[in-house]
């Protein structure tokens, strides 16, 4: 497949309009493809034009232009070339026989193992819509479209527009049309179908829907009420806030199998992965996670549907506002009240890790950063989302919310149904506003790194003191200082004396702040996290939290904390087994389950796994099973735990999952799989929580095949499939590993993108480096040809996931260099391995300042 470049997007722009893709979907022809006929009505703009269509299929069966025919063998490398056409309109017809896909790319056909039921959906992002139908698959080329399908007798058909059966198509199959839609991209196209569960319902005189397979019907049902009182609570708040109405007509959200990102957009028809319908246990935090990407999809109908990028260089125009939006909506509108503290502590450090990276960029690059498609692809990532979010929520704090909103719902005006650059939006921001937004821009989008703040705090005189802030970067910020004292009655608290709002000057200027009175006890900068930045404190500060951190008021506040000490680690500045005693120290004492979460995921993950080894690494996991027990044993706080089986806290719930994923020997963890739960009142073992316990006792060796084969045997279900996959993969046995690495990477290609992860994640352990250490080379070898021949999704999965993460070592990070060298890697995985390697030159810096 050739990638389309931003030079021809703009080239085919210049000469061609397209008015309506009428695309008709045959479902009914077997396990491995589908039929596809597109009839394009297009323009071309000037005479003697040549372009071209994409299109993937497994056969090309017919085209023709103005009813001539094209020569099927035309086609190649995935485009069907249209030379020499007059000035004027133009019909092109063409017929496909298309290939399922089991990677998420395109349409992605499940089986679900627990009753046999199929499902199909697509995903056209970013260049999957020609695997799907004939296109000129640009987001600057909008159109009508009207869908038309052909389905198995007993399925139900969503589409962009409202579905209905309208007959028979013979042998027992159902034929189905969707509305027209207004123009919209070809990336945006979205047909799910299958023996869908629904829960249908109207609101604001609009059918709103939910859908997921029949196997998890019942736990939609359990679910429905939350799902709909968070959309509809979204939907209202959106409302309210923007002058253009919602631009489609209906709103349904389809929760299906096997779906590579979180959910995407599609107008009328949003995806989301299935494991946000919730069968075991979940916390607060989860419950929320799942309420904030719907509010951010629900955004992405007026971001990128209604208004949507040119080119991809303006991801940013999608993602970094639905994100921004989201957790703003999600906040004001419903229950979620603490938003921003889950952003702070989940999100946000995905931002400040990849903006470090060499592979780092703009929030807004140029486009002749974004040459091509593939380079488009890697730039859906922490720049894109959550550095976005993080300039956003500061322009909002910068420019004040009514300006702001002035200038969106300006943006909308003048591009509804169109296309937008950041030009574009700044121009509306600009005559919204008299503050200088370009010069803004110029500083925040256009710009990579993170900038640092680090406060100098003395006396100035008797009873005067001054905070003076160094600002290692070229950002204005605007932000706010925290300063708090111990409390005279008990001093493992800390009580706020005032909070300062304060600009620091762009530029590397520097903030200084003199004051009256005696000195506080901590001052915090960037105290509520209003801006992007990363912070350090004074010595006297530093003392005051790694005392009395539990002590600090405010959620949004420690998450400040907990951040600057992350960096901290990451810079070698603080040693991980201090990072893990911090942890030791304040954890048992929180109620925020987000930073429970947070906190504990970095301590195991990155602290104890990439960071310690030997002794060290078992001192820092007994001292995360010593916070994890006494959570256990307070029990109180951190969110209502709720889903199947409901019941308790949500950070016990946390708590026992990390108890679980740091214990060294297995006899306790053999005590709670007998009692069915933990003891002393903790949560039951259900279906998800007895899956961790059976992985760590896994890669313990505690359990063998016939175990994990006795559960898979009691949990027919797909997830059941990926966990059991995920255990066996993690046996420490040779037999195991060499079954696994010819399951993920052996010719076969039998995995779907979930059991591949399933398996990459329970491959490698750090408790078996003895016998994984011959993998490593391997790794390198196999990983290149395989990438090239399943796809960037599968690229990315087998850069991120399956990656040999915990040899962090000189023999590992030498290998990998020698692989991106040769130039072999296909660029989904390049950028992949890229990140990784910068990560484990990282890890070896805090392994060398420690030893």
């Amino acid at each position: 497949m050739v990638v389309l470049t931003c030079a021809e997007a703009q080239g085919r722009a210049r000469v061609v309009r397209v008015e309506q893709y009428a695309v008709d979907l045959d479902l009914t022809r077997g396990e491995e493809v589908f039929g596809s006929t597109t009839v394009v009505r297009f323009a071309a703009l000037e005479a003697g034009v040549d372009t071209f269509v994409e299109l993937r299929p497994s056969r090309l069966v017919r085209a023709e232009l103005d009813g001539a025919a094209i020569d099927p063998g035309e086609l190649r490398e995935g485009r069907l070339p249209l030379r020499g056409l007059a000035a004027g309109e133009h019909v092109l017809r063409v017929e496909a026989l298309m290939p399922y896909s089991r990677v998420g790319e395109g349409m992605h056909r499940f089986t679900d193992p627990q009753d046999g039921k199929v499902y199909v959906y697509t995903q056209c992002c970013v260049t999957d819509a020609p695997l799907v139908f004939a296109c000129f698959d640009q987001p600057d080329l909008k159109a009508v479209f009207r869908v038309s399908v052909t389905a198995p007798e007993g399925w139900t058909v969503l589409g962009n527009g409202v579905a209905a059966r309208v007959g028979e198509a013979g042998s027992g199959a159902g034929r189905w049309e969707c509305a027209p839609t207004p123009p919209i991209s070809t990336y945006l196209m979205a047909v799910a179908a299958g023996p869908f569960h629904s829960v249908r319902t109207e609101h604001a005189g609009l059918p709103f829907g939910l859908h997921v397979r029949s196997s998890l019907g019942r736990y939609l049902e359990a679910d429905a009420a939350e799902l709909l009182e968070v959309t509809r609570r979204c939907f209202d708040r959106y409302h309210e806030i923007f002058d253009e109405p919602y631009p489609f007509d209906s709103y349904d959200q389809a929760f299906v199998p096997e779906f590579n990102a979180g959910a995407m957009e599609n107008p009328g028809l949003v995806t989301f992965r299935d494991e946000f319908i919730h069968r075991s246990a979940v916390t607060e935090t989860e419950q929320q996670t799942r309420a904030m990407v719907i509010a951010h999809e629900m955004a992405h109908m007026w971001f990128g549907d209604l208004v949507t990028l040119r080119w991809w260089d303006d991801i940013w125009l999608n993602e970094s506002f639905a994100e921004y939006m989201g957790y703003q909506v999600l906040s004001e509108a419903t229950r979620f009240g603490d938003t921003w503290t889950d952003f702070a502590v989940a999100r946000k450090s995905w931002g400040y890790d990849a903006d470090e990276r060499p592979s780092t960029h703009p929030v807004a690059p140029d486009p002749d950063a974004v040459p091509d498609t593939a380079a488009a692809l890697g730039n859906f990532d922490g720049i894109s989302y959550a550095k976005g979010a993080s300039a956003l929520r500061q322009l909002v704090v910068w420019l004040g919310e009514k300006s702001f909103l002035a200038g969106i719902n300006e943006h909308f005006a003048r591009h509804r149904f169109g296309n937008a650059t950041l030009a574009d939006f700044l121009d509306s921001l600009a005559r919204a506003s008299d503050r200088d937004v370009r010069g803004w821009a110029e500083s925040w989008l256009r710009t990579t790194g993170v900038d640092t703040l680090v406060p100098r705090v003395g006396e100035s005189g008797a009873r005067r003191w001054y905070v003076d802030v160094e600002h290692r970067g070229d950002r204005p910020h605007r932000l706010a200082v925290g300063l708090y004292d111990r409390a005279a009655a008990d001093e493992s608290r800390l009580v706020l004396r005032e909070r300062l709002e304060r600009d620091v000057p762009p530029d590397g200027g520097r903030l200084t702040v003199t004051l009256d009175g005696p000195r506080p006890d901590l001052v915090l900068v960037n105290d509520l996290d209003w801006t992007y930045a990363k912070v350090r404190l004074d010595p006297v500060s530093w003392g005051t939290v790694r005392s009395v951190l539990s002590g600090l008021p405010g959620q949004l506040s420690r998450a400040v904390v907990w951040n600057a000490a992350r960096d901290m680690l990451r810079e070698a500045e603080l040693g991980p087994l201090e990072y893990v005693r911090m942890a030791r120290a304040h954890l048992p004492f929180e109620t925020d389950n987000a930073v429970v979460q947070g906190v504990l995921a970095f301590a195991r993950g990155y602290a104890a796994d990439r960071c310690l080894s030997g002794a060290q690494r078992t001192e820092a996991l007994g001292l995360l099973g010593e916070v994890c027990r006494e959570l256990l044993a307070a029990g109180g706080g951190g969110g209502v735990v709720s889903g199947a089986g409901a019941g308790g806290s949500g950070v016990r719930l946390t708590a026992a999952r990390y108890f679980i994923d740091c214990a060294t020997e297995p006899a306790e963890l053999l005590a709670w799989q007998a009692a069915g739960e933990v003891p002393g009142g903790g949560p039951a073992l259900d279906v998800e929580l007895r899956w961790r316990l059976l992985l760590r006792l896994s890669v313990l060796g505690a359990v063998d095949t016939a175990e994990i084969e006795e559960a898979r045997a009691a949990d027919a279900s797909a997830r059941g499939a990926e966990a059991a996959a995920r255990c066996r993969a993690a046996l420490p046995e040779a037999a195991a590993k060499e079954k696994a690495w010819e399951d993920m990477f052996g010719p076969a290609d039998a995995l779907s993108n979930y059991l591949f992860t399933a398996t990459a994640q329970g491959f490698w352990q750090p408790e078996q480096s003895g016998l994984l250490h011959g993998f490593v080379a391997r790794y390198f070898t196999d990983v290149v040809p395989l990438a090239a021949r399943r796809g960037p999704a599968l690229a990315e999965a087998a850069g991120r996931y399956a990656f040999p993460a915990v040899f962090v070592d000189e023999e590992t990070l030498t290998r990998g260099e020698e692989c991106l060298a040769s130039g072999r890697p296909v660029p989904a995985l390049r950028r992949r391995l890229e990140d990784q390697l910068d990560d484990l030159r990282r890890a070896l810096g805090v392994r060398a300042a420690i030893s």
